[in-house]
């Protein structure tokens, strides 16, 4: 008999969401360049307007078969699909779910990566979270505790750690110049992508780590998903006042994401040019 919502954990969470995270990140994947975006009227700026078809059925891809064991929980989804209202919010736990995070600039104008994303949060602290980009073809995900783990094109999951094994950082798009100035400045090649892909930047072949600085702040919870991702395979994340916050009600100016103590030197001291600002 399956666990019901109110006994399913992490674990039914990732077992329930690794198929379907395929299946999302495979819709997004088939209608790039095919769809048009259509504003959602009532967000200030085009960055957050931005909404295709891709995002709605990638997203219903997600939540269809979290219905079955997590459908007594509280939802944060982008958007509002035909399954969000199902969920009801019963039980003290949280799925968020970011069916592309960086609709505008990583979808729909290929600015860097684009990421599928989703998160169990219980107590206030992630406790398991997805992350697809599907461009890359990188599918990732991590339990507390459990280390992180990327799943192979025919299946099967690999124990991942985190490396700092190439000069490139994933950064904020409008990332502030002086920011930009300071990594180039280090011998880094800052390069944007969605936040999602920035979280598990130290995951990435050739690529240092991330440097987030929301334009305007905060961070917001979903492109907070994929840190616990990093960091159970071995990185950190820190702002310029010291580690991360772990509770997601904690508010987040800016993260850093690295596996190697001299590369979070180096972005945090392109951080400072931010806060000199």
């Amino acid at each position: 008999m399956a666990e019901t919502g109110l006994e399913a954990g992490p674990e039914a969470f990732v077992a329930d969401l690794r198929p379907a995270i395929r299946q999302s990140a495979a819709i997004a994947r088939s209608l790039e360049g095919r769809v048009p975006n259509r504003p959602k009227d009532d967000e200030e700026t085009a960055v957050k307007a931005a909404l295709t078809v891709a995002d709605t059925a990638a997203q219903e891809a997600l939540l269809v078969p979290l219905l079955r064991r997590f459908s007594d929980v509280d939802l944060e989804a982008e958007e509002d699909t035909e399954s969000v209202r199902r969920f009801t919010g019963r039980r003290a736990a949280r799925i968020v779910i970011d069916p592309i995070d960086g609709t505008l600039r990583s979808y729909l104008h290929a600015q860097g990566p684009y990421a599928v994303l989703a998160g169990l949060a219980i107590g206030d602290v992630y406790r398991a979270a997805l992350v697809a980009l599907p461009r890359e073809g990188v599918f990732l995900h991590a339990i507390e505790g459990g280390g992180a783990f990327q799943e192979s094109e025919d299946g099967e999951l690999l124990p991942i750690r985190a490396e700092a094994d190439g000069r490139e950082v994933l950064v904020s798009y409008d990332l502030p110049e002086a920011v930009a100035a300071r990594l180039r400045e280090r011998g880094y090649q800052p390069r944007p992508g969605c936040g999602g892909a920035i979280a598990v930047a130290p995951l990435l072949a050739g690529v240092a780590g991330g440097l987030r600085v929301p334009t305007p702040p905060p961070l917001s919870i979903r492109g907070r998903i994929g840190l616990l991702v990093s960091e159970e395979a071995g990185a950190r994340a820190v702002t310029a006042a010291g580690p991360a916050p772990r509770a997601i009600s904690e508010e987040m100016p800016h993260v850093a994401v690295a596996a190697d103590d001299a590369v979070l030197a180096d972005l945090r001291f392109a951080l400072e040019a931010d806060r000199q600002g």
